[in-house]
């Protein structure tokens, strides 16, 4: 009787390491979630990295590693000379930079202008014309007043007859908020007393002496005022008679452009 041949038992599951292993793996994979869970994300740091991203300009730099179809027909916009900025600051032209200093300038002709015209009105008004004469210049409106009908040769007090038309001034001067430069200037008659060594401390100090009178009679602000003493070196005329010498021997009051800057 011959023997029976045992069946082949079919192993059913999966290896025994297996399940440790997929024991292990799992037991990683928790972990790290828990890792991820806890951690904190800098949300500027995640911000700038999505805008680099969004960014289409970082990847204008570099070619693309895919090649194209038709080459010729995709030149890039370098090889153009094109810019790849989109984002790109349109550039002002020559044309535009004339019209904006055009515009500026024209504004400024206005103020002058118009301060001009204020000086004038004013000295109609209070009838001053005989004693202050206003000019127009690059730097403002320039009241000259004679030194005859401010001080005496040679002295750099205020005489008592031009303090009224002064007050006048002061008011024209408290009207408006301009900076003043106040300037002293002479003959070239050499001057040489105790007092004024030469026409230098002259010219300066008729020139403070009408600021310390606006200033004080006006209330005016000290910060507004310059002064500068100009000797005989800026004559009007020539220095060739009485006449002339007569009309350089002057104090001005220079009312600024606000745009102006003094020296």
């Amino acid at each position: 009787m011959k023997r029976r041949e045992g069946r082949n038992k079919i192993k059913k599951g999966a290896p025994k390491w297996m399940v440790t292993y997929s024991d292990m793996v799992t037991l990683i994979l928790v972990f790290f979630i828990l890792l991820f869970s806890m951690s904190q994300i800098d949300a500027t740091k995640f911000q700038a990295i999505s805008e680099s991203f969004r960014n289409r300009m970082i990847f204008d730099f570099f070619p693309s590693p895919v090649p194209m179809d038709n080459p010729t027909e995709n030149t890039s916009t370098e090889e153009r000379g094109q810019s790849t900025n989109e984002f790109e600051l349109p550039v002002e032209t020559e044309e535009e930079r004339e019209t904006e200093t055009d515009t500026t300038s024209v504004q400024t002709d206005d103020s002058l202008d118009n301060l001009m015209d204020e000086v004038e009105s004013y000295l109609d008004e209070h009838e001053l014309n005989h004693v202050v004469s206003a000019t127009r210049t690059e730097r403002g409106v320039e009241l000259v007043l004679q030194d005859s009908i401010l001080f005496d040769p040679g002295e750099a007090d205020i005489l008592p007859s031009a303090l009224p038309f002064l007050m006048k001034v002061g008011n024209l001067l408290s009207r408006i908020s301009n900076d003043i430069k106040v300037e002293g200037h002479t003959d070239n008659v050499p001057m040489s007393s105790y007092r004024y060594p030469s026409n230098w401390e002259l010219s300066g100090a008729r020139a403070s002496s009408v600021v310390r009178f606006l200033v004080a009679e006006n209330n005016l602000k000290e910060e507004r005022f310059s002064i500068t003493g100009y000797s005989d070196t800026k004559p009007i005329v020539p220095n060739e008679n009485s006449s002339n010498r007569s009309k350089n021997r002057r104090v001005e009051i220079v009312i600024l452009d606000e745009d102006y800057k003094v020296d």
